[in-house]
């Protein structure tokens, strides 16, 4: 697997401050109070303060949960939606977050607003690393994750599926969804979401 690690990434620096802003806006935009998104995302009235100032890390499972909350993709947290659409989105202009939890890396390729009408994120997952998404609370939809480096395991709601480099998988956010490192190295992964 590509190591990163050895080269920081300033643009990962500035991330909490962008689902900050984020987070903040989309719920306002939705006209929902602190206690109505803790309610519909499971996630505590002071936890969602927290991350909305900035002053906490949120995790991948609860950005997910706040996501479903406000029935929006992961990556609308994590992006600009007033960013220009550009034709060529150069690796050293995606937006990179790593997740503190589970130390995973996820970097935006190519946003839903841009034109193509698809999400495509890269996800590196260190060793043994486990990630756990809930169903999604508003409009679920369609992804495919297309195995890169490395094994993984992904549980989608009673269903088990194993994939190694080159595999594909089509799924939903309609179910429960686990992530899971297999192997004695990390793995990587393109997955290509259409948001409603």
């Amino acid at each position: 697997m590509r190591n990163t690690s050895s080269t920081p990434d300033a643009r990962a620096e500035n991330v909490d401050a962008l689902i900050a802003s984020r987070l903040l806006a989309l719920r306002q935009a939705r006209g929902l109070s602190l206690a109505e998104l803790a309610a519909l995302s499971g996630v505590s009235k002071a936890m969602i303060s927290k991350v909305e100032r900035a002053q906490s890390s949120p995790t991948a499972v609860l950005l997910a949960k706040l996501a479903a909350g406000l029935g929006v993709s992961l990556a609308q947290l994590l992006t600009q939606e007033d960013s220009p659409p550009r034709r060529l989105r150069t690796r050293d202009t995606q937006a990179v977050w790593r997740d503190p939890a589970a130390g995973y890396l996820r970097r935006q390729v190519a946003e839903h607003g841009a034109g193509s009408g698809v999400d495509m994120v890269e996800i590196e997952l260190p060793r043994a690393a486990r990630v756990a998404y809930p169903p999604w609370g508003g409009k679920p939809y369609a992804q495919s994750l297309w195995m890169l480096e490395g094994a993984l395991r992904v549980d989608y709601g009673d269903e088990h599926f194993e994939l190694a480099p080159g595999d594909c998988l089509d799924f939903g956010v309609d179910r429960a969804l686990v992530f899971k490192a297999l192997g004695r190295t990390g793995c990587r992964y393109l997955l290509v979401a259409t948001p409603g």
